[in-house]
């Protein structure tokens, strides 16, 4: 699992004050779960921000980041974000509160039944 220790304490004190937050090693990385569904990840020294669709568009325009592709198909809502991206404070805290903001009307995930 790689991924920048200094920025996820930056993740863990900018949502210091979510009642619900756990971390979970994802995306060969760390995932921020707010409300057991995911937030805000890292991995290596890029966030992956799961945000609203078309503010991801917004973004994606601005620079510094790329679309989320998994099995050759563009995932919608998120983004992985460089480090110039975020470096910022401002611009740290806005991805943030992005991400917060699209928490809240986000679906959970279903869960996976265990077989057995």
């Amino acid at each position: 699992m790689d991924f920048d220790e200094s920025l996820a304490d930056r993740i863990r004190e900018a949502l210091v004050n979510q009642k619900n937050v756990t971390e979970k090693s994802m995306f060969q990385g760390l995932c921020f779960m707010v409300d057991d569904k995911m937030c805000v990840c890292i991995r290596d020294l890029e966030l992956m921000c799961r945000i609203a669709p078309e503010q991801a568009e917004a973004e994606l325009e601005k620079g510094n980041c790329r679309p989320m592709i998994h099995n050759g198909k563009t995932i919608k809502g998120y983004i992985f974000v460089d480090e110039e991206g975020y470096k910022n404070p401002k611009d740290f805290k806005r991805l943030i509160d992005l991400c917060l903001d699209f928490n809240k009307v986000a679906k959970t995930s279903k869960k996976k039944k265990k077989k057995g």
